[in-house]
């Protein structure tokens, strides 16, 4: 199940967050990274630069906040009736969507940002997103590692590949982490 985050509906507070968000993304769609400005982030969400500055620090700190709401889960995985498929089906959309030139902005600027807050959301969403794969194998039936050797297995070599070599961030090599993955925390439970 995605993580809700917690925000008073409503209040000024999430209503400027979500204009000044709303603006970023806007502005990213017809204009490039590097042509960002915070006043004209600011005009366009209807509020002053200095509410900009207080909130975020600065712009690239704002654009990673941006990009933190990128990657959260909009929907619970597809249900493909396996561990293996739906670990499967997560992985090459998750590969699919930040191979591509948005994806990996996003990626690095939540990496660049100075806020480790940040990197802690995108994990949290991991996590939950591995538990809701998980607990659905469970129902089923099903062997399920924990939710630390699905992200030590699986989420960490993808996201490391993504950073790092993008050409190794592969369908063929998610298919790998996966088996590897299943297959060693099955092997240790048979051995406990």
């Amino acid at each position: 199940m995605p993580i809700k985050e917690a925000v008073r509906p409503g209040g000024r507070s999430a209503r400027v967050q979500e204009a000044v968000h709303q603006a970023v993304r806007e502005l990213q769609a017809v204009t490039s990274r590097d042509d960002l400005t915070v006043p004209q982030i600011a005009e366009r969400a209807g509020v002053t630069p200095s509410t900009i500055y207080r909130r975020w620090g600065n712009l690239a700190e704002l654009v990673a906040d941006v990009s933190v709401e990128r990657m959260r889960p909009d929907a619970d995985p597809v249900d493909t009736g396996t561990l293996t498929g739906d670990l499967q089906a997560w992985g090459e959309q998750y590969l699919e969507e930040m191979t591509s030139v948005p994806g990996q902005r996003a990626l690095n600027d939540v990496m660049a940002s100075a806020d480790c807050e940040r990197r802690e959301r995108c994990y949290r969403y991991s996590e939950s997103l591995m538990n809701t794969l998980r607990e659905r194998a469970l129902a089923r039936g099903e062997f399920a590692p924990s939710v630390s050797q699905l992200i030590d297995g699986v989420v960490a070599p993808m996201t490391y590949r993504l950073l790092y070599d993008r050409e190794s961030a592969t369908v063929d090599n998610l298919r790998g982490w996966i088996a590897r993955t299943l297959s060693s925390a099955h092997f240790r439970q048979r051995q406990d």
